[in-house]
């Protein structure tokens, strides 16, 4: 009987050691492809969402109180400055005119006469003030009608695009009616939001480089042709968001963009030894990003990094690595943490030169 039992335990430690053997076998026939992060100075373009509005974009508005007799234009129409665009019913403005008018040569005469009495001392010099003070009120009373008169023809103030009317020709309107708008889309002025961390990073840029010049991608998702520059920052941050306010100026020779359209700002911005990842070799769980790292034993750990920006196929990491870390380039689906595995090592610059972005 201990002859068997110990022909048993022989056979089941031959057993156990042939195993373990055929495991560590299996697990160096893994063979994947390894690489390392690079550390590099690069640039990555950031993304905001931005409102595009005219750089003059104005209501316009009855200044006086009438009948809308004529409308000189149409709705989308390009104007000019000093165009004739409304006219209001000017027949009492007309007659006020008029009647100022009237009363201002009465008055005329009157001043006239006093005057001539007074150099003959008839009159005393009290009485010819008055009448000087008469004659200068009539004469305001004229220059006022003048002016009524004149608000009753709306004329644009400068060159731009018409909107649609809110006002039909014979309607009635007040002072203040709103009629339409009108904008002057030869440059536009496209607002974004910055959060803090991101507005120190372009000052720092705008120090060395004056200029920083911005990209327009519109609502079809294609680049606007025209670069904009940067040209106002708003004084102060938004408490609640974080974020302050840019405006970027861009020219519009065509004419494509128009006020009240929406796209988003692309603006470029450097980074210095920014460290690169593939994003193929990352995974995500539960929301976080993870990859796997190999040990000096040829053991894979997974580890959670933290992404500080995005690039087409590249990632620039937060922390979570190093340079020096050696991570799972291919093949992430075939392991799991603490699998040893056989591996071959491709230099990272090799790895990037495959890839849409990469630059020293």
């Amino acid at each position: 009987m201990r002859r068997i039992f110990l022909f048993l335990s022989l056979g089941a430690v031959t057993c156990f050691a042939s195993c373990a053997e055929k495991k560590e076998e299996k697990e160096e026939q893994i063979k994947l492809l390894t690489t390392s992060p690079l550390a590099t100075d690069t640039t990555i373009t950031k993304e905001y969402v931005a409102q595009i509005h005219a750089y003059q974009h104005i209501e316009l508005r009855a200044l006086e109180k009438g009948y809308l007799q004529k409308i000189f234009v149409d709705e989308g129409q390009a104007v000019t400055k000093g165009q004739p665009m409304f006219q209001i019913t000017p027949l009492v403005y007309q007659a006020d005119l008029q009647k100022s008018q009237a009363e201002a040569n009465y008055v005329d005469i009157e001043y006239k006469n006093t005057k001539s009495l007074a150099d003959s001392n008839i009159v005393s010099k009290n009485e010819l003030a008055l009448s000087r003070a008469k004659l200068n009120k009539a004469r305001a009373d004229v220059s006022l009608a003048r002016t009524h008169l004149q608000f009753t023809s709306i004329n644009a103030p400068f060159s731009g695009i018409m909107d649609h009317f809110q006002g039909r020709l014979g309607s009635v309107v007040n002072e203040g009616d709103l009629l339409t708008t009108l904008s002057d889309n030869s440059k536009m002025w496209v607002y974004f939001n910055v959060p803090e961390a991101e507005y120190l990073a372009y000052k720092e840029q705008a120090k060395a480089d004056n200029i920083v010049n911005v990209r327009l991608r519109m609502a079809n998702n294609e680049e606007f042709k025209y670069p904009g520059v940067i040209k106002t920052i708003e004084a102060d941050f938004n408490n609640e968001t974080g974020n302050i306010a840019f405006r970027a100026t861009f020219p519009n020779p065509d004419g494509l963009l128009r006020n009240g359209e929406t796209g988003s700002v692309l603006m470029t911005v450097p980074l210095k030894h920014a460290l690169l990842i593939p994003q193929k070799a990352t995974f995500e769980i539960l929301e976080k990003r993870y990859v796997y790292v190999v040990d000096a034993k040829n053991i894979v750990h997974q580890r959670e990094i933290n992404i500080a920006s995005e690039m087409p196929d590249l990632y620039v990491v937060k922390d979570g690595i190093t340079s020096s870390d050696k991570i799972l380039l291919e093949g992430l689906r075939k392991v799991k943490d603490g699998d040893k595995i056989s591996f071959t090592y491709e230099a990272p610059k090799k790895v990037f030169r495959g890839l849409k972005v990469y630059s020293e």
